[in-house]
């Protein structure tokens, strides 16, 4: 299958790529191309692919915060772009959203028919790319949302570990809780999701969630750093320029009920930390 990844110089652009090699997928080696420039239309046309993985978007959310413009630009209009080139060829599209389409005020993990209501930028630009993509292809949409994606890079365990070693304690937020996603389990369950052709909606994160006080105190004790004390604080406690979800936690049913179940956050966590051999 013939494949464009928008976005492959990412972390998880990078994860997809190793993954959907090793499936002796057809992974077109393109330029780096800027979706907010229209004529990505064409350029995508042009390689007539079987499957486009949009995986480029602006994820810093207190960036999209900060220029709510730029966010939209990226991430629904860079959306709308591809999308509307994957109608023109006659491809079909994944495309990654995540849990920040929801306003968190939930009890219970939200399934993919929670109605999305995002409370900042990066969400609500995220849930208008849902929107476009959905607008321009009727058939042939996989949306894939997914929460607190590490594993690629300078990630919050790596932030975690640098901190903790810098000032020999941290302050934590208790109250804000979803689902760590490991990078390269998330490539392979999207791998495994495109062989079914069950077009849809999914939640795709490791099983499970905690609140950044339990995943902080999870990597600091695997790392060998459970002697560093962590103070709880909550989101009130700290400054930050976005609002955040409190409880965004997904529940992966419909993924399930495919045979497409990640393992758990704590397994995923304990497989990155040994990867990274951390000192």
């Amino acid at each position: 299958m013939r494949t464009i990844i928008t976005g492959i110089t990412g972390q998880l652009g990078q994860a997809l790529k190793h993954v959907f090699v090793e499936r002796d997928f057809d992974v077109l080696d393109t330029p780096r191309w800027d979706v907010r420039d229209h004529t990505i239309v064409q350029a995508i046309s042009d390689c007539y692919p079987d499957l486009v993985i949009h995986a480029a978007a602006m994820t810093n959310v207190d960036g999209c915060a900060k220029d709510p413009d730029e966010a939209f630009k990226v991430n629904a209009f860079g959306t709308q772009n591809v999308a509307h080139a994957c109608m023109r060829c006659n491809a079909q599209l994944v495309y990654i959203s995540t849990n920040e389409v929801f306003n968190g005020q939930a009890t219970e993990p939200y399934t993919e028919d929670a109605e999305p209501q995002p409370i900042n930028p990066y969400g609500s630009s995220k849930r208008a790319g849902e929107q476009m993509a959905a607008r321009y292809l009727r058939t042939g949409l996989y949306v894939v949302r997914t929460a607190w994606v590490f594993g690629g890079g300078h990630m919050f365990p790596e932030k975690i570990v640098a901190a903790a070693d810098k000032h020999g304690q941290l302050r934590v937020v208790t109250d804000e809780v979803s689902n760590p996603t490991y990078i390269f389990d998330l490539a392979t369950a999207i791998a495994d999701l495109v062989e079914t052709q069950a077009f849809g909606l999914y939640h795709l994160t490791n099983e499970g969630y905690c609140s950044r006080f339990e995943y902080a105190q999870e990597v600091l004790r695997l790392s060998g750093r459970g002697h560093i004390p962590v103070e709880p604080i909550t989101l009130a406690d700290y400054s930050r320029p976005s609002a955040v979800p409190p409880f965004s936690a997904l529940a992966n049913t419909k993924g399930t009920a495919l045979g497409l179940k990640l393992r758990s956050w704590q397994e995923a966590i304990a497989e990155h930390i040994r990867s990274k051999n951390f000192s």
